[in-house]
């Protein structure tokens, strides 16, 4: 099973897919599932798992009829939630307040196009949306700031050099990044670009950029280079030399699968869940371990097991040779 097994993915794409299919009387379930981002299969468990649900609209507990017999998903009697969905306030104006954003930093040319979208949202979300959003100020960086070095770097084909923090492991490194692209995911402005020093496209948090030059060498972006996928806000790709580690967490662990990507999740019943995660970070996965506790454990590889197990310990003894106060 995938990252979209969690609950909370789940519920968001069967809350899509009704208005999604009523709207367009019929769609092919592998139409469907690639809109979607999911498996055929996993677009049919969602099917099934709609034929449990009943609506208190037009009747009293009237079931939602659907089919997807011979591959085409149709679905009726879903009037209530065959609606499109609509923005709350909250909702709409944080949707505003990242597109001043990204025509902050966003190539100047799509500005007018951002201006015209902006302008519709306001209007179809009401005053209210609006005045939220207004009391937002967004400024990225002041003009000819680090967003407009980074596109002047594109616009021109130069490399940059970046002194660049990295949380996990709590120290600057220093790179050479031929750039790609400017973008934002989930309000946060990116750099995506060719790392020299991973050999991989890698993105990189403008915020998290400590000191930034723009080379006088040509940029030399490889042929098949391809763009990350960040839709939905993936930014996790992991890399063939991640190491694979297993958790087992309770129903209290279960926060793990929400907050972060999961090469795979597993129901183990009871509210149990199997979750797998590649990193090769083995200092920060066993940090996660020991922040687990009783929630949760590691089951695999051995080796990280038993690093785990030794890091228990110590933190064991050095709290019982600790003085009392």
């Amino acid at each position: 099973m995938s990252r979209h097994t969690t609950s909370s993915d789940r519920l968001a794409r069967l809350l899509a897919l009704v208005p999604y299919v009523v709207n367009r009387d019929s769609v092919a379930l592998d139409e469907a599932a690639a809109a979607f981002g999911v498996t055929e299969k996993q677009l049919i468990d969602d099917l099934n798992l709609l034929w449990c649900v009943e609506l208190r609209a037009p009747d009293p507990y009237c079931p939602i009829d659907l089919s997807y017999e011979g591959g085409e998903i149709t679905v009726s009697e879903a009037e209530s939630i065959a609606r499109p969905l609509r923005l709350k306030v909250d909702e709409a104006g944080a949707l505003l307040v990242a597109l001043r954003m990204l025509a902050e930093i966003g190539d100047p040319r799509d500005r007018d196009a951002l201006s015209r979208v902006i302008a519709k949202l306001e209007n179809a979300a009401g005053e209210g949306a609006a005045a939220v959003s207004s009391q937002v100020s967004v400024q990225v960086d002041p003009a000819g700031g680090m967003p407009a070095r980074v596109r002047d770097a594109i616009a021109r084909g130069r490399r940059l050099h970046l002194t660049y923090y990295v949380p996990g492991r709590d120290e600057n490194t220093e790179r050479d990044v031929d750039p790609m692209r400017l973008l934002v995911v989930d309000g946060q402005p990116y750099l995506e670009g060719w790392c020299r020093r991973a050999e991989g496209v890698r993105l990189f948090r403008l915020d998290r950029v400590v000191e930034l030059t723009v080379l006088d060498v040509p940029a030399e972006v490889p042929a098949d280079a391809e763009h990350r996928d960040v839709r939905a806000g993936r930014l996790f790709s992991p890399s063939p030399d991640d190491i694979r580690v297993t958790f087992e967490l309770t129903p209290a662990g279960r926060w793990v699968a929400d907050s972060y990507p999961c090469e795979s999740v597993e129901e183990l019943g009871e509210g149990r869940l199997r979750v797998v995660l590649r990193t090769a970070d083995q200092r920060w996965v066993r940090g996660l371990a020991l922040r687990l506790g009783d929630q949760g454990r590691i089951t695999g590889p051995p080796e990280l097991t038993a690093a785990v197990r030794a890091d228990a310990a110590r933190a064991l003894a050095h709290y019982e040779t600790a003085p009392a106060r």
